[in-house]
């Protein structure tokens, strides 16, 4: 047995390989036989062998570290899809460094520091947005940036998102279907893509039936502010018969709030339709009829963006829209004779 530290010349030596072979057994996607790696991989075993990630990085100037830049992960949509991004990587030989940062530019820029710091070879962000700066430096020091449910108009940044505009206008046509007279919208944060774009959707389609928004008020993504406005709007003489709200993370938070605090039935005093369709949208507490986001589907194509962009050199600047049904349940009247 070697003394010290044991090295990959080591272990090709007890292998009976090349010191190459060694190196491509241990790294991802590298091109080698199942004999081949057995061997390796048995003799490492043996001397207790680790490859030094750290230098193989230094060697060929790639960590294989994907950052991911999130705002916050009580959404449950989000810590879902961060936990099917980093298993989707992994397959792919790709590791994924997790930063939290607010939605200020000095949040945004420090953590962005800290992640070039890491020399990462990409970085997703989500539910954030970039300044035209941060866009530049990220550029100038050839790291690809894919934006996650979010797009920004402009930047130059490739982004995958669900189809918003699609969905609120789904949405509406199936209040409008149940025969809603006053449908009101909670809406997304309007300072990001998706909730401008949700808001856009579900007001055309209203418009195009000759209707217009009843109410509407900005819940911010936050279960308070979502709960509040709620409030708000069925306190009025006038409160709305239909509730359209951003997503379903506020959604759940609305329905509490009108059944619990204010003595409300959903649907039978007012319906509540959200878009995501997280786990606890089917529980039988709730039964919240929603848009799906596709979180797969949504995965799928930001692993294959980024990668695309790190190892082939595609170019960025495009738009994945992803296609997401409405799944109809109980929080919102049916339509009669509803087939979708």
């Amino acid at each position: 047995m070697p003394q010290g530290k044991v090295t990959s010349l080591d272990v090709a030596r007890l292998a009976g390989v090349s010191q190459s072979a060694v190196s491509r057994v241990f790294t991802p996607g590298a091109s080698v036989s199942k004999k081949m790696a057995d061997k390796v991989r048995d003799a490492a075993a043996q001397l207790g062998y680790r490859p030094n990630v750290l230098a193989r990085s230094l060697i060929t100037g790639k960590s294989r570290i994907i950052g991911l830049v999130v705002a916050y992960l009580d959404n449950p949509f989000y810590s879902d899809a961060v936990e099917k991004l980093s298993a989707a990587l992994q397959k792919r030989g790709y590791h994924l460094l997790v930063f939290l940062a607010g939605n200020s530019d000095a949040d945004v820029n420090q953590v962005l520091e800290d992640l070039m710091d890491y020399q990462v070879d990409g970085i997703i962000t989500a539910s954030i947005n970039l300044s035209g700066e941060l866009t530049r430096r990220c550029a100038q020091e050839g790291i690809p940036v894919v934006l996650f449910n979010r797009s920004i108009n402009g930047s130059g940044l490739s982004a995958v998102t669900s189809q918003n505009r699609l969905g609120g206008a789904e949405v509406a046509e199936f209040l409008l279907a149940g025969g809603h007279r006053r449908i009101a919208h909670i809406s997304g944060w309007q300072g990001s893509s998706t909730g401008v774009d949700r808001l856009h959707g579900f007001r055309e389609a209203l418009a195009t039936a000759g209707r217009s928004l009843h109410a509407l008020d900005d819940g911010m993504y936050r279960r308070d502010t979502a709960s509040d406005v709620a409030r708000r709007m069925m306190e009025t003489a006038d409160p709305p018969d239909a509730i359209f709200v951003g997503n379903d993370h506020m959604a759940l938070a609305v329905m509490d709030t009108l059944r619990f605090d204010l003595g409300l039935r959903v649907p039978e005093d007012v319906s509540i339709v959200g878009y995501d369709d997280v786990a606890m949208a089917s529980w039988s507490s709730y039964r919240l009829t929603t848009v799906r986001q596709s979180v797969n589907a949504m995965i799928h194509a930001t692993v294959d963006t980024i990668l695309g962009e790190i190892e082939a050199d595609e170019q960025p600047g495009v738009l994945t829209e992803i296609e997401g049904p409405l799944i109809v349940r109980a929080s919102a009247r049916i339509p009669e004779g509803w087939g979708g």
